[in-house]
């Protein structure tokens, strides 16, 4: 790779210091700017926003009583204070697995940006392709939650994109390089009410999307009808709102009691075919005493799941310091209460960032001879592990049997020594990578069943998602269950190291990519994309008489009742 060093320097002693020679850091993006390596350790600057004004202004993330801390102050505003990880330990731990930057993408929209998040869409400081693609189908939804932060009925106003701008949004996301999106996720809203919905996950499908997931609450699911027309449309998995397991925890996060709905819904999945990953949003003081129950309940449905991925809530507009204090929920409080609640993983041995599996995208693209999707994003914006699953139901976290930052750092060495014909890597992967990789598989603690040879196949199956999905009978890939934290950003925690890496984005009618968290917080690109591309009062009217007048469209008829013709 050109414009790439292994064993660029990273700050630190011991551990961190003796890691560095893997760390397969490019230096430029594919544009030419420069890329700053992620510093290490604590204390540490970075760049933040103000919550009040969102100024860029200095930052330091320090430990503080065994949690990390980011503190900041505006000339303006004056200083705030929040809780990046509860636990040091778990946030130092998620360092030990950095294995470098990405490139970015070839054909950024924005190819002469000075200042990050502002000059965004996507821009030539950015080092990460896309990795999960989401288009927002509508802003409104046949629920009213009190967390959600896209709602049509608050806005006073309606997004919904037509086909054809969709349409359109897709095409950008194919036409990335070097990397074609290949995942994507409609979303909301409730992506199931756009009128056009299917024409949608067809579209997907025909343009060569490997792998289609909705954002979804899930109660249109209880029909089976639909749950089978949006298989056979080219729906692969559900990424199911999934809060908890008792009502009085939905009422509180979606304002309806939802469980009933929720088990009904998932019932059809099984009959039709799909796949689930569970999303609950993590509010500290509401549900975070059911992370364990929720990660229990998927591993009964282990048939039909995929894995979960928990979000600890994100505040947007003002809260008071006390308030949001007594509510912030990290991604180090979801691993020591999974432990706690379940015994299942350990803490902190047996969690590492999603970015470290940017070794084996390398390796893999080597083989195949072009880039493959990596997941390069910053290592503290997420965590999870791997659970692998035996016939009776017994669950192995992958660290138990793995030594997967001595399997990644083999990977990357890999990598760097591969100054040969891509004919002579593929050959060497095929001949050696067994044995090359094998002395970090230990089968005597593998689950029952789980030989190396099975590894590599479930990990083909990560990457080749019909022989993942395909497998459903056992003989190819082994049953696994991905459990996972994703932290994103608000501002009050913002830091802007985190969002130059992002691997979520989003797809806007005006061709703009964006990422979650320039998109969601910080700038909040959504309400300049949705207000611009927003639908006049007459087309509201149209639209609901068109679909029956839906109440969620009743709704925001009424609000926008004696207003302007248009929001925009």
């Amino acid at each position: 790779m050109a414009n790439t060093s292994l064993g660029s320097k990273v700050d630190g002693v011991g551990a961190a210091a003796d890691h560095a020679k893997y760390v397969y850091q490019p230096r430029l993006t594919y544009l030419g700017t420069p890329i700053t390596p992620r510093p290490k350790g604590l204390p540490k600057e970075t760049q933040s926003l103000c919550p009040e004004c969102t100024a860029i202004i200095p930052a330091i993330i320090l430990e503080e009583d065994g949690r990390v801390m980011m503190m900041k102050t505006c000339r303006e505003h004056g200083a705030f204070k929040d809780i990046v990880y509860s636990d040091v330990k778990v946030y130092l731990k998620m360092e030990e697995y950095d294995f470098g930057d990405n490139r970015g993408i070839m054909n950024p929209k924005v190819t002469n940006a000075e200042v990050c998040p502002t000059d965004c869409g996507l821009c030539d400081i950015h080092t990460s392709h896309t990795g999960l693609a989401n288009i927002d189908l509508t802003n409104r939804c046949n629920l009213t939650c009190p967390i959600c932060f896209a709602n049509a009925n608050a806005a006073g106003y309606l997004y919904e994109p037509s086909f054809e701008q969709i349409l359109k949004m897709l095409q950008t996301l194919r036409d990335e390089r070097p990397v074609a999106v290949r995942i994507i996720q409609f979303s909301g809203g409730e992506p199931t009410v756009h009128p056009r919905f299917l024409d949608c996950l067809r579209a997907a499908k025909d343009l060569g999307f490997s792998h289609i997931q909705i954002a979804t609450n899930g109660l249109l699911f209880r029909d089976l009808e639909f749950a089978e027309k949006a298989k056979e449309a080219g729906l692969h998995t559900l990424y199911l709102q999934f809060d908890g397991l008792t009502d009085d925890v939905y009422l509180k996060t979606r304002g309806e009691p939802l469980i009933e709905a929720k088990v009904k819904a998932m019932e059809n999945v099984r009959k039709a075919g799909l796949k689930i990953v569970f999303v609950p949003t993590i509010v500290r003081g509401v549900n975070d005493h059911q992370v364990g129950d929720i990660l229990k309940f998927a591993l009964q449905n282990i048939d039909i799941m995929s894995g979960i991925s928990y979000q600890p809530v994100t505040f947007t507009g003002r809260i008071s310091a006390r308030e949001r204090m007594e509510k912030r929920f990290t991604l180090a409080d979801l691993a020591i209460n999974i432990e706690e609640q379940t015994g299942l993983i350990r803490n902190p041995d047996d969690w590492f960032p999603l970015a470290c599996t940017t070794p084996f995208s390398r390796l893999l693209g080597l083989v195949r001879g072009d880039e493959t999707v990596t997941l390069s994003c910053h290592n503290h914006c997420s965590l999870g592990t791997y659970l692998f699953v035996d016939a009776q139901g017994n669950s192995t976290p992958v660290t138990r049997f793995l030594d997967v930052v001595g399997m990644f750092r083999k990977m990357n060495e890999i990598v760097e020594k591969s100054q040969m014909s891509r004919l002579r890597i593929k050959n060497l992967i095929k001949a050696q990578a067994f044995h090359a990789l094998r002395k970090y598989f230990d089968e005597s603690l593998a689950p029952e069943g789980l030989t190396f040879t099975r590894f590599l196949q479930t990990l083909d199956g990560f990457v080749d998602h019909s022989k993942g999905r395909g497998a459903l009978d056992g003989r190819y890939t082994y049953k696994t269950l991905l459990v996972a934290g994703m932290h994103f950003m608000d501002s009050y925690n913002y830091d802007i190291n985190r969002v130059k890496r992002c691997v979520i984005h989003y797809s806007t009618p005006d061709g703009t990519i964006y990422p979650f968290c320039t998109y969601n917080s910080g700038p909040v690109f959504r309400e300049k994309v949705e207000r611009e591309f927003s639908l006049s009062r007459e087309e509201v009217l149209r639209r609901a008489e068109e679909e029956g007048y839906p109440k969620e469209l009743r709704r925001l008829v009424e609000k926008m009742k004696g207003s302007s013709p248009c929001c925009s």
